[in-house]
């Protein structure tokens, strides 16, 4: 079979139609760039990059607790404060990529300074003078070593801010969507992207958990060091096949400028004949490389910013700040129409931040104890939870996706929020499970009168579906939402809707130490010993399981209604 040269192919399908040019900035050649063969690097990139992520963090409070003496309350609280930049400062990132970076060289910066807050973290665990020196009495950190670790925490943190928002949807960018076949792949892309996430996150959180328990920090430190510049390496590698959106300038700004606008005329009515309402008239819009977006009949106060006035020209020039584009509109609307999914989705990120905290907690009461010599932490039980979705992600993407389509019509099975709602689901059920499994091991407690007892004889691996549950869920919701997030977000808005996305994590968390604040003070007062007590055994941890489940059951409602009234947008 021949194999089609490029100057055989129509000039018209040469090249990419969504606005995606090659390294030298020229149009992306469909036969030379992007789909798979781009692809192939980026996942390689980030399965170094969430290898040496998680390889940093899965096993840091027991870091913190024996090089820097720090307690249980104040390595916690300085860990959750560490995760939780790295879970904002995406929003830095995603600013810099859609304004004026664009997501290649974003993440390329940002991988630098990735790299040297590794190597500042495994310096701070290996080298003389920045490794806190260590004798029979323990550790004796001083102030400029615990600076010296904490400086290379957080360039970690602000080098992930970087990759989180962008490497997804540079992914996603290699796929033309104006092509059908490619559109198809690019749903593909992203459970393909998730499976490759947790492939090293397990790696992590078994191989290098171990190593830096029984070899070494340095090897420990120094391994993840190793696999970020070996995902640098990858990353510029792939760099000749890359298909690259360009940067339209700033986000925020035009958002500020549709809405100043549209308040400078509120008291304009805006016209019947929507025709009339501002537009450039080229093909493309008012931001670099970005297509027109047809005009929507919602949210029409914002409309009047679109109203075109003639003071709103100055010599013969628009004022962005008195007169906006359609299009420009149009991101706001769009963006706008987002938010109460995202809202929503908090719920379930509430959900999954129980694995690290009250499932550890209840797996600590349980019989740890693997064959006579060998016992198992409660926290490794996660590496269930890891499993779960590197099984579901592929059966999803070649089983379940072809099987459902034959009923649905749907290209890809379900929709994307109708993906991401069987995910929310899912996590109702392992909320229910983990309280079921409470109640029988409360049963045991109070029919064998072990109240005291450090453990109660019911095997940890009860636990394990419960935490097989959660990765299920994640399988639908997690990558439902990446891919409903980059498709409906304006293409100049991709980076910052998938940095929004990220927020819900941190925001999950928040909501669980709110609500765990509430529980704790109403269930306490009296004197009374509270649902989750030191002794869990004279709790009621059984009842905040409950209480999670109900509140996201209230939540799937309120999703579902959401999810109806959403249209999904018509192209951009």
């Amino acid at each position: 079979m021949n194999i089609m040269e490029p100057n055989d192919v129509e000039e018209d399908g040469l090249y990419t139609e969504d606005g995606t040019v090659d390294i030298n900035k020229n149009p992306a050649n469909k036969l030379k760039t992007g789909k798979w063969k781009a692809c192939r690097f980026i996942l390689g990139n980030e399965c170094c990059e969430r290898l040496a992520y998680y390889g940093m963090s899965t096993n840091l409070v027991n870091y913190l607790q024996t090089r820097f003496n720090m307690g249980n309350t104040t390595a916690a609280t300085n860990i959750t404060t560490w995760s939780g930049t790295c879970y904002i400062t995406p929003l830095l990132g995603a600013f810099l990529a859609d304004s004026y970076l664009g997501r290649y060289w974003t993440i390329a910066i940002f991988s630098i300074i990735y790299v040297l807050g590794t190597a500042l973290l495994t310096f701070s665990a290996t080298i003389p003078g920045i490794k806190p020196p260590c004798d029979s009495n323990g550790c004796h950190p001083t102030s400029a070593q615990t600076a010296a670790c904490f400086v290379g925490l957080y360039l970690i943190a602000l080098g992930t801010g970087g990759i989180k928002p962008c490497v997804s949807a540079f992914g996603a960018d290699q796929f033309d969507e104006n092509d059908e076949s490619e559109r198809l792949k690019k749903s593909s892309f992203f459970n393909w992207f998730y499976f490759t996430v947790n492939i090293g996150s397990l790696i992590a959180s078994s191989a290098l958990v171990w190593i830096q328990t029984n070899v070494g920090w340095g090897w420990g430190f120094g391994i993840p060091a190793v696999a970020m510049m070996i995902a640098i390496i990858f990353f510029f590698i792939g760099s000749r096949w890359y298909r690259l959106q360009r940067p339209g300038g700033s986000t925020i700004t035009r958002i500020c400028q549709v809405i100043v606008a549209a308040c400078r005329k509120s008291r304009q009515q805006v016209p019947e004949d929507k025709s009339l309402l501002y537009e450039i008239e080229d093909a493309e819009a008012n931001i670099r490389g970005r297509h027109k977006i047809q005009h929507t009949d919602e949210l029409k106060f914002l409309d009047k910013a679109a109203i075109e006035r003639e003071s709103d020209h100055t010599k013969g020039w628009a004022d962005p700040w008195k007169l906006c584009t359609v299009t420009q509109v149009e991101e706001l609307k769009a963006l706008i129409h987002l938010l109460p999914i995202w809202a929503s989705l908090i719920a379930f990120a509430t959900v999954y931040s129980q694995m690290s905290t009250m499932f550890v907690l209840q797996g600590n009461t349980m019989d740890q104890q693997v064959g006579p010599h060998f016992k198992i932490p409660s926290a490794s039980l996660s590496i269930f939870d890891t499993l779960s979705i590197i099984f579901w992600a592929p059966i999803y993407d070649r089983a379940i996706v072809p099987f459902v389509r034959k009923f649905t019509g749907h290209q890809q099975g379900f929709t994307q929020l109708q993906r991401v709602g069987i995910g929310l689901v899912i996590s109702i059920i392992s909320m229910l499970v983990a309280g079921f499994l409470e109640v029988v091991r409360l049963n045991m407690v109070r029919k064998n009168n072990l109240y005291d007892a450090e453990t109660v004889p019911i095997s940890i691996f009860c636990q394990v579906p419960q935490y097989f549950l959660i990765g299920a869920a994640e399988v639908f919701t997690n990558i439902g939402q990446m891919e409903f997030f980059y498709g409906q977000a304006p293409i100049a808005m991709r980076s910052l809707c998938a940095a929004l996305q990220l927020t819900t994590n941190a925001l999950g968390n928040y909501v669980s130490s709110l609500i765990l604040l509430i529980v704790t003070k109403i269930t306490t007062a009296n004197g009374s010993m509270g649902w989750i007590p030191d002794n869990l055994n004279r709790g009621h941890l059984d009842y905040y399981f409950w209480l999670l489940s109900a509140l996201s059951l209230i939540n799937f409602v309120v999703y579902l209604w959401l999810a109806k009234r959403y249209t999904y947008k018509k192209g951009t």
